[in-house]
């Protein structure tokens, strides 16, 4: 990357693995400067920074949580200060417990609200003032909201806030040429889906889709590159659900 100053600039958040760390990856080759942000170990996300740079491309690892304002704030300084302002913001950060409604504590309740609803909140509200005029923001839902499924209750209560927020905030920015959409994968064979499963909850998870398969982290990236890339200019305000057919 010849001018670090004229890439177009993309944040991806809880990159460090898994899903994030392949839109990192994919972005990075299709020309993006690269914000890896995380929000504990900082190895996982320096390991993939060197990794990227390695290749060519221009990339930083940010810590913040995105749950808390002021680390989201400082986030987008970083980047400014250090590749230029946002073209791209990508919320892929989140957590998912599986727990019956009756069973679920307090605690589990604000930490799966917080980071998946307020995080999103969070770099949203940031992105509005500080993003460049005909960016691309993508949001990250889930499959198991279409699905219903015993023991995502509150987890897909966060995933329809974040599809609320797409839609609505699709239309506020309204004459800046920015497209905000969402992704919702179904099962993809990341540690987020496998820890805590057996052999066989993963297989009959695999047979679901008429694809008859696990997505790939390299799948969810593909469909985030369409969203963030010049292809997917005239796609705003929608929710892509990127699960083989599942539902």
């Amino acid at each position: 990357m010849n001018n670090v100053r004229n890439a177009q600039v993309a944040i991806v958040t809880g990159a460090s693995r898994g899903i994030g760390a392949a839109i990192a990856r994919r972005l990075a080759s299709d020309g993006f400067a690269v914000v890896v942000n995380y929000a504990a170990s900082s190895k996982e996300a320096d390991a993939l920074v060197a990794e990227l740079k390695a290749e060519g491309a221009a990339a930083i690892a940010v810590k913040a949580d995105v749950s808390n304002a002021d680390d989201v704030r400082r986030m987008f300084d970083a980047t400014e200060q250090q590749l230029g302002r946002v073209d791209v913001l990508v919320n892929n950060a989140g957590i998912l417990k599986t727990v019956p409604l009756v069973d679920t504590s307090d605690a589990l309740f604000a930490q799966t609200f917080d980071i998946n609803v307020r995080g999103t909140f969070n770099t949203l509200r940031e992105a509005a003032t500080r993003m460049n005029n005909g960016g691309r923001i993508v949001n990250f839902s889930s499959t198991t909201l279409a699905l219903n499924m015993p023991g995502y209750a509150v987890y897909n209560a966060t995933k329809a806030a974040v599809e609320s927020f797409t839609h609505v905030f699709a239309k506020e920015l309204r004459g800046r040429s920015i497209t905000v959409n969402a992704v919702a994968p179904g099962p993809v064979a990341t540690s987020l889906f496998l820890d805590g499963k057996t052999d066989e909850q993963i297989q009959s998870f695999a047979k679901m889709p008429p694809l008859q398969r696990l997505g790939q982290p390299e799948d969810i990236a593909s469909v985030v590159a369409f969203l963030a890339g010049p292809d997917g200019a005239w796609v705003n305000g929608q929710i892509l659900r990127a699960n083989g057919g599942l539902a």
